[in-house]
């Protein structure tokens, strides 16, 4: 019958529109009446006539027959009813679906599959496996349902497929293989899109993330502990407060009470942590955590009860207040801090009112006045300065109250206390809607600092007197070298006993008193030349006693006291002796009416610096000498101008106010310290510490005698003589000559070289001054130098060696030879030069 109804469609239709409206009997009756229907041909022929028996059993056979095929046509009808049911189905969803059978062909597809994969005759297993050839876990697993489904097994996997467009985006896919019963390796293959579904679970899960992460690691601690105070919950915050990690406390031993330190001497219950407490819900607590650190917590709980009242559980939060604590602590210490600041602070403060009275002072602020704070609190400021200086302090506080951004500064006074300079600031306290809240000013004392500028100043004056000193010492020392040096030309040939050899010594004299008068502005300026040797102070003082009985007079009686074991000193013993002298003359004049004397040496060892006076002297060993005077003292308001140059308390013409200051100047140069110390009425005592000296190999000790040097100044060689005074050349050159040297002579440094350029034979030895226009001194040795390094080099110059040493660059082995200069020494001086090495 299937056959027929596929043989012949129309007929297949017709039964199948009648089979939906008639019933099985109808349909047997329908079979009987196609059997009628058949042509004769198709029909069976029938047994003879007069046979009975055989015509019943032909009908019976012929009814049979009708029914099975009305019946045949039945089933089909209904079994194709079913198909086309499972096709609609299939096709009214939106999802691909597709069955497939045992040799991977498509039984059935629906529409969706071919809108989904572009293909309804493939099978999705190989339209999956193509679409994600990239994304090897999702090929992976389609590769596994395909395998699983051929061995009957039901199984579905989500996996990740490409987006159509490429926009960037994930798209997922669910995908489930139903092997089908009955129908062995047939299989039913569905394709969820579950995009929408994975985007929420993974909105789903970001949130829940954050709510896990804002539980977890909240600011503040959270946990549950049910009835036995065992811990049920305990997040990040809690555990890391405590030092434990949450598993520990969730799944241990440990309880409640094992963290919280209980005080309570009677029962406490298991979950209570506040050890009964007066609230029962909330209070302070210290935790102990796992290294034994202690800190304070404040815990709010709920206590929740079952129907029967029991308790369940708590909901406690716990809040950390170490940090807190440690901000009131740090409040509490910067209030402690300010008031200590404003108490203690070394300048005066005062807090004025809006209408500018005292509120509130220092005690620098009422030490300036030298006045309690009760004649000081509730005064207007101006009350409380000098009468001629109210308006200016007024005009201050007014600005500052119309420019909260100003910063005036005055200097006032006060009225009725000491002396005091202060510099005073006032700024505005800022009140509501910008208007002062009051003012708070501060006070810098100044009076020691206008001390300090009057002395710069001073200092600053005693600096040009210095240098004018040193300017004009040059122009003389090289006037008195001539004069010195012609001298001594002149008394080569005018011998004792001769007519002209007074007055020509007469002319040395004073310009060697001349050369004095320039040492002493030199040494008062600390510029003068020194010849320091190594002295032991004991023998300087005793060759200098027999003068000084003579310089003080008899009316003063002289002391002496030579310390033990005093170390050696290197000075200029003629400019040590100079100090002592002066000392010793300034102790004469403070006592008119007699007193005593007395020097006094000793050996001092300094371990940590030492403060005399103004001086500060710095750790070390030391010979100290004291120079200590009866007389009347020096007052207070001079001590701090005694070594000023060209001040003195004496009489007009008595004094000229340089012997101090010589003295302090000559003592620094050396590399030593001075301090006074006077009281008016009982004495003076002056202290020179002077450093001790250690001995070089080739320095003599102290009282060793000196090798007498040969007196022979005599030499050969040919010199270079570079000066810009004619007069010291003239008198250079001619003694050079004298004593048998071939003198080459240059009035500039331009004219030596080209004096050096012309001479063909070799220059033993370059004297040059330092100081001249153009091409200086040290400028000329640089380019001779540049040819000829191991050329000797001596300078001669009316500034110190000391003070051009600083200012110029005095490069290679020189010698020096300070103006003025005998002929002797300057005969001595050459002839030790260039007999330096030769041996």
């Amino acid at each position: 019958m299937l056959v027929v109804m596929q043989v012949f469609p129309p007929f297949r239709s017709a039964a199948t529109r009648l089979m939906r409206k008639v019933s099985l009997q109808s349909c047997l009756l329908a079979g009987a009446g196609f059997l009628g229907a058949l042509p004769a041909s198709a029909q069976v022929s029938a047994p003879p006539s007069g046979t009975p028996l055989g015509t019943h059993l032909w009908l019976a056979l012929l009814c049979l027959l009708g029914s099975g095929l009305a019946l045949a046509i039945w089933l089909c009808v209904r079994s194709q009813r079913r198909v086309t049911m499972l096709e609609a189905a299939l096709n009214a969803v939106p999802q691909p679906r597709q069955i497939v059978d045992r040799e991977g062909r498509v039984i059935l597809a629906n529409p969706a599959c071919q809108s989904e994969f572009s293909s309804a005759d493939r099978t999705l297993p190989d339209l999956l496996g193509e679409q994600t050839k990239d994304i090897a876990e999702s090929n992976d697993a389609v590769l596994r349902l395909a395998a699983n489904a051929c061995g009957g097994t039901a199984d579905h996997a989500e996996i990740q497929v490409p987006v159509r467009g490429g926009t960037g985006q994930e798209a997922w896919r669910r995908v489930t293989a139903y092997p089908l019963k009955g129908r062995p390796g047939c299989v039913l293959w569905l394709v969820d899109d579950i995009t929408a579904e994975r985007q929420m679970e993974r909105i789903l899960q970001e949130e829940q993330a954050r709510f896990v992460d804002l539980l977890e690691h909240a600011p503040i601690g959270f946990y549950s502990v049910d009835a036995e105070g065992q811990f049920l919950f305990v997040n990040q915050t809690l555990a890391d407060w405590l030092g434990l990690p949450p598993e520990e406390l969730l799944g241990g031993d440990r309880r409640l009470h094992d963290v919280v330190r209980c005080t309570a001497s009677g029962s406490v219950a298991p979950y209570d942590p506040f050890a009964g407490g007066e609230d029962p819900l909330r209070g302070e607590v210290t935790l102990c955590g796992a290294d034994g650190l202690a800190f304070t917590a404040l815990i709010s709980q709920d206590v929740v009860c079952g129907d029967e009242g029991q308790v369940l559980r708590t909901r406690s939060v716990v809040r950390n207040l170490s940090r807190e604590r440690a901000v009131e602590e740090a409040l509490a210490d910067s209030v402690q801090r300010f008031k200590r600041f404003f108490e203690e602070a070394p300048i005066g403060i005062a807090l004025l009112d809006p209408d500018g009275k005292v509120a509130e002072t220092n005690d620098s602020f009422r030490g300036l006045l030298d006045r309690p704070q009760a004649d000081i609190e509730g005064k207007p400021l101006v009350d409380l300065v000098a009468e001629d200086e109210r308006d200016s302090v007024a005009k201050t506080i007014a600005a500052a109250g119309s420019e909260p951004s100003g910063d005036p500064t005055i200097e006032v006074r006060f009225r009725g206390g000491p002396e005091v300079v202060c510099a005073l600031y006032v700024n505005r306290l800022e009140g509501a809607e910008g208007k002062p809240a009051g003012y708070i000013t501060h006070f810098i004392d100044m009076t020691e600092q206008k001390k300090l500028e009057e002395q710069i100043s001073q200092s600053q004056k005693m600096q040009a007197v210095g240098q004018l000193a040193g300017g004009m010492a040059h122009d003389f020392n090289n006037l008195l070298t001539a004069m010195i040096g012609f001298s001594d030309l002149l008394l080569l040939r005018h011998r004792p006993g001769d007519q002209s050899f007074a007055d020509i010594m007469q002319i040395k004299q004073n310009a060697n008193r001349a050369a004095n008068l320039v040492r002493q502005l030199l040494a008062f300026s600390r510029q003068q030349t020194l010849q320091p040797k190594v002295l032991n102070l004991t023998d300087v003082l005793a060759e200098l006693t027999h003068l000084l009985r003579r310089l003080i007079g008899e009316n003063i009686e002289l002391k002496v006291i030579h310390g033990r074991d005093i170390g050696p000193v290197k000075v200029d013993q003629g400019q040590l002796e100079q100090v002592i002298i002066n000392l010793a003359v300034n102790a004469r004049d403070a006592m008119p009416d007699g007193g005593i004397l007395t020097i006094q040496t000793s050996d001092v060892q300094l371990q940590h610096s030492a403060k005399r006076g103004r001086e500060t002297i710095p750790p070390g060993h030391y010979a100290l000498v004291e120079v200590r005077d009866t007389g009347c003292g020096i007052p207070g308001e001079n001590m701090d101008r005694i070594f000023e140059p060209f001040f003195t308390t004496k009489e007009i013409g008595a004094g000229t106010g340089l012997g101090l200051s010589t003295v302090y100047g000559i003592v620094m140069q050396t590399g030593g310290f001075m301090a006074v110390e006077s009281e008016l009425g009982a004495g003076t005592t002056f202290a020179i510490y002077l450093p001790h000296h250690a001995l070089e190999k080739t320095e003599a000790a102290p009282g060793e005698a000196e090798v007498p040097r040969s007196v022979d100044t005599t030499g050969r060689g040919t010199v270079l003589l570079v000066e810009d005074e004619e007069a010291v050349r003239a008198f250079s050159a001619r003694v050079l000559r004298n004593k048998g040297y071939n003198v080459l002579e240059a009035r500039s440094g331009e004219v030596a070289l080209e004096v050096m350029r012309d001479h063909g034979d070799p220059i033993d030895l370059l004297i040059t001054d330092v100081v001249m226009p153009r091409l200086d001194g040290p400028g000329l040795v640089r380019e001779v130098r540049a040819e000829r390094p191991e050329l000797k080099v001596i300078y001669i110059s009316g500034y110190t060696e000391r003070n051009l040493s600083q200012s110029l660059d005095l490069q290679g082995p020189t010698h020096f030879l300070a103006k003025p200069f005998t002929l002797k020494q300057f005969a001595e001086k050459v002839k030790e030069v260039l007999h330096e090495g030769a041996a």
